[in-house]
Formats: C-alpha cells, sequence, structure tokens
C-alpha cells in the first residue's frame, strides 16, 4: 500500500505545483521572455521598448522664449497663436499662424452675441493667417499677412485661424479654418479651406471653398472639421483633423474631441474620409509626423489617453507608444520629411507651439514658443529621455482649490 499511496502524492503534487517557479530576470530581456507574465509585466513589451530611456518615442520637451515677437505690452489686443509646422526655403525657416489685433481684448465665448466687427468674442475671431522668417528658429522677423481674412460672404470673412502648410510638387498649400460667425454663437462650428502659391512669400489664391466635407447628420464630425494637419504618405496626401462631438449649442460641457484623416491625391481634393474615423479618441491640437514606416502622433489633453505619444504602422491604427509629461499645446514641430513620402520617417527634435495663458482675465492672449525633444532616430540626447519633470512647489499650488471646493470642503468637515 505504501508504494501506491507515495505515487498518488507524487502525482498530485506535479498537477498544483510547478516543478520550477520561473522568475522574472533581474537583467532586462529585450524581448517579452516566455512565461506567464503579469498584465503589467507583459505590457511593457508592447510599448517600441521595455525601458522608457531607450523608447525613440519618449522624451521631455525644453521650452524658450523666442526672439522677433511684439505682443503690444501684453495688454490682449495682439495675440499669436497656432503656428505650422516650420519648413525651411529659400535658406531660411518659414511658419505661418493665427495672428490676433483688435481694439479690444476677447469678451469670451459666452458673450459671442455681443462681439462686434471690432470686438472678438474668442482669442481665434477677428484673425488673419500671418507669417515670419527665421535664420535660426530662436529669433523671427514678422513679414506681413499670408491670408486675410476675404470679404463676406466668402468663407472665412469673419476669421481665418489654425494654419498648417504642405508642401506638394512644388507648390505650397495653406489649409485652414474658415469661420463665418463668431466664435461662440453655437461654438467652434466651422469648415476647413484653403489657399495655394507658387512660393512660400506668396502672393496666395484662396480657393473660397470647403476642402472636407462635414459628417453627415449625427455623424460625430457633423459640425467642424478643426486643425488640418496635411502629412504626403503612400503617395496620397493624408489629412489629420480635429472635431468636437457630443456637445450642442445649449449643451456644452459634455464634449469630446477625437481625430479623423481624409486622404486625397490632389491637395484640393476631393477627400475621402477613412472608413475607420475617428482614428485618435484622445487629443486636442493635431500633431503628426512620419516615423520609421508609419505615423507618430502626439496626444495631449483630451480623453483617456491624453498626454501620450502614439504610433500605426499604417497611419491609422494608433497604439500608445509611451506616456509624456508637460507636453507643447498647439504643436508645430519641425518635420523635414513631412512631404517626402520616404517610407522611413526620421522623427523630430523642434518646432514651435504657443501658449494661451500668457495674459490675464482681461487681456487674454496667446504668445509662440519654441520647443525641443528627442523624438529622433537620428538624434541621441540622454537628458531628453530622463523620467521625471520636477516643478517648484509655487507650481502645484497655482492648481489649488477654486472658492467654491474649498467652501464644500469646510461645510462638511472630514469626521475621523
Amino acid at each position: 500500500m505504501i508504494p501506491k499511496l507515495f505515487a498518488f502524492i507524487t502525482i498530485a503534487s506535479s498537477l498544483t505545483c510547478p516543478a520550477e517557479e520561473t522568475v522574472f530576470p533581474h537583467k532586462m530581456p529585450e524581448k517579452k521572455p516566455n512565461f506567464p507574465l503579469s498584465a503589467a509585466t507583459e505590457r511593457m513589451f508592447s510599448y517600441p521598448a521595455p525601458r522608457v530611456q531607450d523608447n525613440e518615442l519618449f522624451s521631455h520637451f525644453k521650452y524658450t522664449e523666442l526672439k522677433g515677437f511684439d505682443y503690444h505690452g501684453g495688454d490682449g489686443t495682439v495675440s499669436r497663436r497656432d503656428p505650422t509646422r516650420p519648413i525651411f526655403a529659400n535658406g531660411k525657416y518659414y511658419v505661418w499662424y493665427t495672428k490676433r489685433a483688435s481694439p479690444v481684448p476677447p469678451i469670451g465665448s459666452t458673450h459671442a452675441n455681443e462681439a462686434t466687427d471690432t470686438i472678438p468674442s474668442t482669442d481665434w475671431d477677428l484673425c488673419d493667417i500671418w507669417y515670419a522668417t527665421s535664420e535660426d528658429g530662436f529669433t523671427w522677423e514678422e513679414k506681413g499677412i499670408a491670408v486675410p481674412r476675404p470679404p463676406k460672404p466668402v468663407i472665412g470673412w469673419r476669421s481665418v485661424a489654425t494654419p498648417d502648410i504642405l508642401v506638394w510638387k512644388g507648390k505650397y498649400y495653406l489649409y485652414y479654418q474658415a469661420f463665418n460667425e463668431p466664435s461662440g454663437i453655437k461654438g467652434d462650428w466651422c469648415p476647413t479651406t484653403a489657399s495655394f502659391a507658387d512660393s512660400p512669400d506668396g502672393p496666395w489664391t484662396p480657393t473660397k471653398e470647403q476642402l472636407i466635407p462635414f459628417g453627415k447628420k449625427g455623424e460625430w464630425d457633423q459640425d467642424a472639421i478643426h486643425d488640418p494637419q496635411p502629412i504626403v504618405y503612400k503617395g496620397k496626401i493624408y489629412t489629420y483633423y480635429k472635431s468636437a462631438f457630443n456637445k450642442w449649442p445649449d449643451v456644452r460641457d459634455k464634449y469630446a474631441v477625437a481625430h479623423g484623416l481624409a486622404i486625397s491625391d490632389n491637395p484640393l481634393g476631393p477627400f475621402e474620409k477613412h472608413h475607420l474615423n475617428p482614428v485618435l479618441n484622445s487629443g486636442h491640437e493635431t500633431t503628426y509626423f512620419p516615423f520609421k514606416e508609419g505615423i507618430a502622433a502626439l496626444a495631449i489633453k483630451d480623453g483617456n489617453e491624453h498626454s501620450t505619444m502614439q504610433y500605426a504602422p499604417d497611419g491609422v491604427n494608433f497604439e500608445i507608444a509611451c506616456v509624456v509629461e508637460l507636453t507643447p499645446t498647439a504643436a508645430g514641430p519641425y518635420t523635414p520629411d513631412a512631404f517626402t513620402d520616404s517610407g522611413n520617417g526620421r522623427g523630430i527634435t523642434w518646432g514651435l507651439c504657443h501658449f494661451i495663458n500668457a495674459g490675464t482675465s482681461t487681456t487674454q492672449h496667446s504668445i509662440l514658443a519654441r520647443f525641443d525633444c528627442d523624438l529622433s532616430l537620428d538624434w541621441h540626447d540622454p537628458a531628453m529621455k530622463q523620467t521625471g519633470v520636477w516643478h517648484k512647489p509655487e507650481v502645484y499650488f497655482k492648481q489649488g482649490l477654486s472658492r467654491a471646493q474649498r467652501e464644500r470642503i469646510l461645510s462638511k468637515p472630514t469626521k475621523p
């Protein structure tokens, strides 16, 4: 009987306990180990690199104040925002941007019905598209208006804003938003249009037509096509855009933001929207650039996946590549291969962005700035790959409770 009992115990033990436990190694594996892992550990190997310091799509962002732009003493009457990606032409860098020069600062979207031909509702109301040039990317010379507001009733008569640039077969195309009413009347409902030129210095010829159609009634992008950003990819023009949805004029606090993709083989269309739209479920402004064989995207603010770099080998199906912080707002990255269709995107190291809170509540305006980073396959800056951004305590204290929040807490103190 004893031998049989021993055999039974041996078999039972082999069914309940592994013969040898496998422990995750001290030295980071280059590839996912071939043994059971927790969900979090397994996810490490779905990123471009298991160590974030080795991830080519992870970076800090460093900021520099630009020289050459005057903001009228910061009184809120002059604002510059939403820069395009800079391009290099004629031996210098060019950038286009939204500029507002109004007698008074914006009165706010909630007072849009009080806006006039000289009083803007928002920071992007009553704007024209201007441009500037630079030899080093730090000091800029403002050259003047590239695309003015057209006469009424041509689309954009109220404001033209949020441009981006496309270079295609030796010609230049500016895509931008065209407002026919003060921003805030219904929200930011507006189409996208375009102007084209033979030189980055212009003159620019407006098409006076909507570039990318709205969605049908009930579809997510039925009201607006914002932030158009074109990239030449797979022989076609891939234009990424943003739309806010799940909102309507009388209820605006439940909005969601996502990005779509429209494709054409002609800069002026027709554009066909991708059947999988939206292709990015988070992020505010559009920031896309070629990377390896695919497209990388920076998602800032808005959505569950905000503050992430994402990557799609096919330019459509994006996955999170890493989490980032202190991200540039409305980033226009310098992307030399944005229009070369090389199939081997090299990434980015710098660009321009904006800060929308340069003024006060009564002098609201935005300023342009430069950001630098290491999201490049050709550059290695270990200082950009460190994993902590340390702010002074006062930065955190500025994110304090509102008066209403503090009163609520004090009125119902936590009991021990």
